[in-house]
């Protein structure tokens, strides 16, 4: 055999390996397999674990502590601890907030998959109907992937009306009938790709486009057909507007179980069985610090924009394709969450909800809850699992 040739079959051998899915035991479709924790062996790290997330303090209506509804830890594929309090338990559904976002992106990855898009699309691709805007046709799908679509966007939540807020305004104002094009015609702000803008907006945009994009294929019910029915999820809601624009930035209802098979499917790189629902190489890119996070930082620096109208957020954690990511943000900066290992990443939402994976640990730790005042913190509750599951 000639080199030229040994290194073509080499090539393509390497190919098809980069292809294959993991093997695993079981896949849980139909139920998750539970690996109970020997609670008698791990008695103080439970007590420590659970003095902590389920703290409660106070009366309810005060609203004070972590106030946990769900906790799921599912490691090397099972279920090893579980736990629910105030009234939750494994079959309801509870509200994902922007944990809907990190979804939402992995929606977009199963139509990549499918040849139905390419992220270097320009929007108007998808949406047509702004085919004759300039500002949205120089927007790619990458750029809402990376929330760095360049449009002015102002992400507020409690005690801000809905003319500071772009965020409240689209969901329950005057954006609330046809909430993408309320996102869509708010001004140009920057170069699409250059800054980093966290925003419920270009989530929504995101998930109608993989809408679009599948749903011209497989019909209304593609989100479940190609992602949701085939990993079993038992009945999760994609809430839309009245337009049909799915509102991907916030509203996902799913039970912790459900929650924790997307963080599962990530954790087996984008497979599921034996099947590929995402791309090869789709989990590592979603999960790398983005181009546009890497563009701009956020902005630290508290400076605005020329017109000193529009304040930039500043963000020290850093995102990829709408997960957020244990990296250092900048050269000398710690990584933000210190006693997690370096490859954690997770789906994070308001009031506390998270999708936490950690491919070194074989591990994905779900929560749910309703924290008013400030939300459990990622490396807290990464600390006080690792000894759980840790021989």
């Amino acid at each position: 055999m000639s080199r030229l040739v040994f290194l073509a079959v080499s090539v393509l051998a390497l190919g098809a390996q980069a292809q294959q899915c993991r093997t695993r035991a079981s896949w849980p479709t139909r139920a998750w397999p539970e690996a109970p924790l020997n609670r008698d062996a791990k008695s103080a790290e439970v007590k420590a674990l659970e003095d902590f997330a389920f703290s409660l303090v106070g009366k309810p209506e005060e609203r004070k502590g972590f106030r946990t509804n769900g906790l799921v830890v599912v490691k090397n594929g099972a279920i090893v601890y579980e736990k629910y309090a105030r009234g939750w338990d494994a079959s309801k559904r509870h509200l994902s907030w922007s944990v809907a976002k990190s979804i939402s992106s992995t929606l977009v990855g199963v139509a990549a998959h499918q040849g139905l898009l390419d992220v270097n699309d320009s929007v108007c691709k998808h949406l047509p109907e702004y085919a004759g805007d300039p500002v949205v046709c120089d927007i790619t799908v990458k750029h809402f992937l990376e929330f760095g679509s360049g449009l002015q966007w102002q992400e507020e939540y409690e005690n801000r009306t809905y003319q500071v807020s772009s965020v409240i305004s689209m969901l329950f104002g005057a954006g609330r009938r046809d909430q993408v094009r309320h996102v869509l015609t708010h001004r140009k702000l920057q170069a699409p790709g250059s800054t980093f803008v966290y925003s419920t907006g270009d989530a929504h945009v995101v998930a109608t486009i993989a809408k679009k994009a599948l749903t011209a294929k497989h019909g209304p019910d593609a989100f479940w057909s190609q992602l949701f029915d085939k990993l079993g999820m038992a009945a999760p809601v994609f809430e839309e507007d009245v337009t049909g624009n799915a509102l991907g930035g916030s509203f996902v209802y799913a039970t912790p179980r459900d929650f924790a098979k997307v963080g599962f499917l990530m954790l087996n790189d984008g497979c599921w069985s034996d099947e590929r629902l995402l791309p090869v190489g789709w989990v590592q890119r979603a999960t790398a610090v983005s181009d546009t996070f890497r563009a701009s930082r956020g902005d630290c620096s508290g400076a605005a924009v020329p017109d000193d109208t529009y304040q930039l957020p500043c963000e020290d954690t850093p995102n990829g394709f709408m997960w957020w990511l244990n990296r250092p943000p900048a050269m000398g900066v710690e990584k933000p969450w210190k006693d997690a290992p370096d490859d954690t990443y997770a789906a994070l939402g308001h009031w506390g909800q998270r999708i936490i994976v950690i491919p070194s640990e074989d591990l994905v730790i779900v929560r749910t809850g309703d924290d008013r005042e400030g939300s459990i913190p990622v490396n807290e509750l990464v600390k006080f699992v690792l000894p759980l599951v840790r021989p």
